[in-house]
């Protein structure tokens, strides 16, 4: 019997975050319109608060998948919504890390690929970043 390679996998943004992330853009507007009194500024300040989280849902839209991993590599999202592509050479370790962020602690997954690092949550994920490390090294070849 031929030894099998391990399928190609992919983790996403759930799709319920940019969803929620718009939702939070239409009631910070519709909050300022009804508190702002006419203050062309608190206006200003909710529109552009809510500009940046549409920003920030269109990022998940666009790229929603942040990690594939097949047995030639790694790909990782790069940038607002570009990829870059990390063969398994240049890939010096996978480890999750417990870390602070955004004023919450929990597990984040390190890609060391020498001059770059990249980090990844749970949400950027959509899944645990400790049994997405194990699935990393179970594909990566030996």
């Amino acid at each position: 019997m031929l030894p099998t390679e391990p399928p190609a996998r992919q983790w996403r943004v759930p799709p319920a975050l940019p969803a929620a992330k718009a939702a939070g853009a239409v009631v910070l507007v519709a909050i300022a319109l009804l508190f702002a009194g006419g203050d062309i500024v608190q206006l200003v300040l909710a529109a552009l608060a809510a500009a940046v989280l549409l920003g920030w849902a269109a990022r998940d839209v666009l790229a929603p998948v942040r990690l594939a991993v097949d047995p030639e590599g790694i790909t990782v999202v790069r940038g607002f919504a570009g990829r870059r592509r990390l063969p398994w050479s240049a890939v010096e370790a996978v480890t999750v890390d417990r870390r602070n962020r955004r004023g919450l602690a929990g597990p984040v997954l390190e890609i060391d690929a020498g001059e770059s690092l990249h980090l990844f949550g749970r949400t950027d994920l959509g899944a645990d970043p400790v049994e997405v490390a194990e699935a990393l090294h179970e594909a990566r070849p030996r």
